[in-house]
């Protein structure tokens, strides 16, 4: 009852940021802002090319995947791990593990909630929604091809308090790296510069970034409580997730003009009896 609460009290919190921001807007500046970004063959064409050469890798690589046996496990003494990593052998709790995929789900809700009214404000239905399918399909197909390569041992595996069943799963070998902390990052820093860029003028950017990026720490401390991966796992699919949060959205940003240029607008006239230059400058409230 309590993670529920607290789940709802963050997506109060984020819609509560994006109206507030959308009432600012429409109050002061009587033009609707250009949408930011813009799809492109080639780069569109470029990133799905990649998702579907990581989904392939990684369906065929999970194939050759084989799980311990009862017998391999005697070989695993957290001793072996490096000081670093080694306080994540001790861990192992369910609780956690939902935990980290209730507070993965509400940062998709989050990010939703902040994503929707932009699409009914700009009427483009489609650059948003398939920006978000790479930011998430990207870091996650790539890491779990990478755990198939990798083939690192999970931390529970090495705590002899953890249940026998998870440890003889072909998941027990794909720890490195986190899939969790790669998604959670990859959605918060995408809904966060997605805010910045659709708002450039709101003063709710911060608390954005605060709660999103909250919401994917919190994921990756369950991983960890959890005994499914170490702090290097962790650390290394948020600097993943991030950067492709961060990078999707840039490879799609439209490129502006400098601000006069693009508000200053020459034209000549003619009226029948004189001829000149009509200059306009366009003017946003701020």
């Amino acid at each position: 009852m309590r993670t529920t609460r607290i789940v709802f009290s963050v997506l109060f919190l984020v819609q509560l940021s994006v109206t507030q921001a959308q009432d600012t807007l429409s109050q002061s500046t009587t033009r609707l802002r250009p949408d930011p970004y813009r799809l492109s063959w080639k780069t569109d064409a470029t990133l799905m090319g990649l998702v579907g050469v990581a989904g392939v890798s990684s369906l065929l690589l999970e194939q050759q995947v084989q799980p311990f046996k009862v017998g391999d496990l005697s070989q695993f003494d957290r001793s072996q791990v490096n000081a670093f990593d080694r306080g994540a052998t001790y861990k192992w709790s369910p609780g956690a593990f939902q935990l980290s995929d209730q507070t993965l789900t509400t940062n998709f809700v989050a990010t939703g909630l902040i994503a929707v009214p932009t699409l009914f404000r700009h009427k483009n239905w489609a650059t948003v929604p398939l920006m978000y399918i790479e930011v998430l399909a990207l870091p996650t197909l790539i890491q779990q091809t990478v755990k198939n390569i990798a083939l690192r041992t999970r931390p529970y595996v090495y705590n002899p308090d953890a249940p026998l069943d998870p440890k003889l799963a072909p998941n027990g070998r794909q720890s490195f790296f986190s899939g969790h902390a790669g998604t959670a990052f990859a959605s918060a820093v995408f809904a966060s510069e997605m805010f910045r860029h659709f708002y450039p003028n709101s003063k709710l950017k911060p608390v954005v970034w605060v709660v999103m990026l909250g919401l994917a720490s919190t994921t990756s401390l369950m991983r960890y409580e959890a005994g499914y991966h170490f702090p290097s796992d962790i650390l290394v699919g948020a600097l993943f997730g991030s950067v492709a949060g961060w990078g999707i959205p840039k490879l799609h940003e439209v490129k502006r003009q400098s601000t006069l240029s693009q508000r200053l607008h020459i034209q000549p006239w003619n009226n029948g009896f004189a001829t000149g230059i009509n200059a306009r400058l366009l003017v946003f409230s701020r």
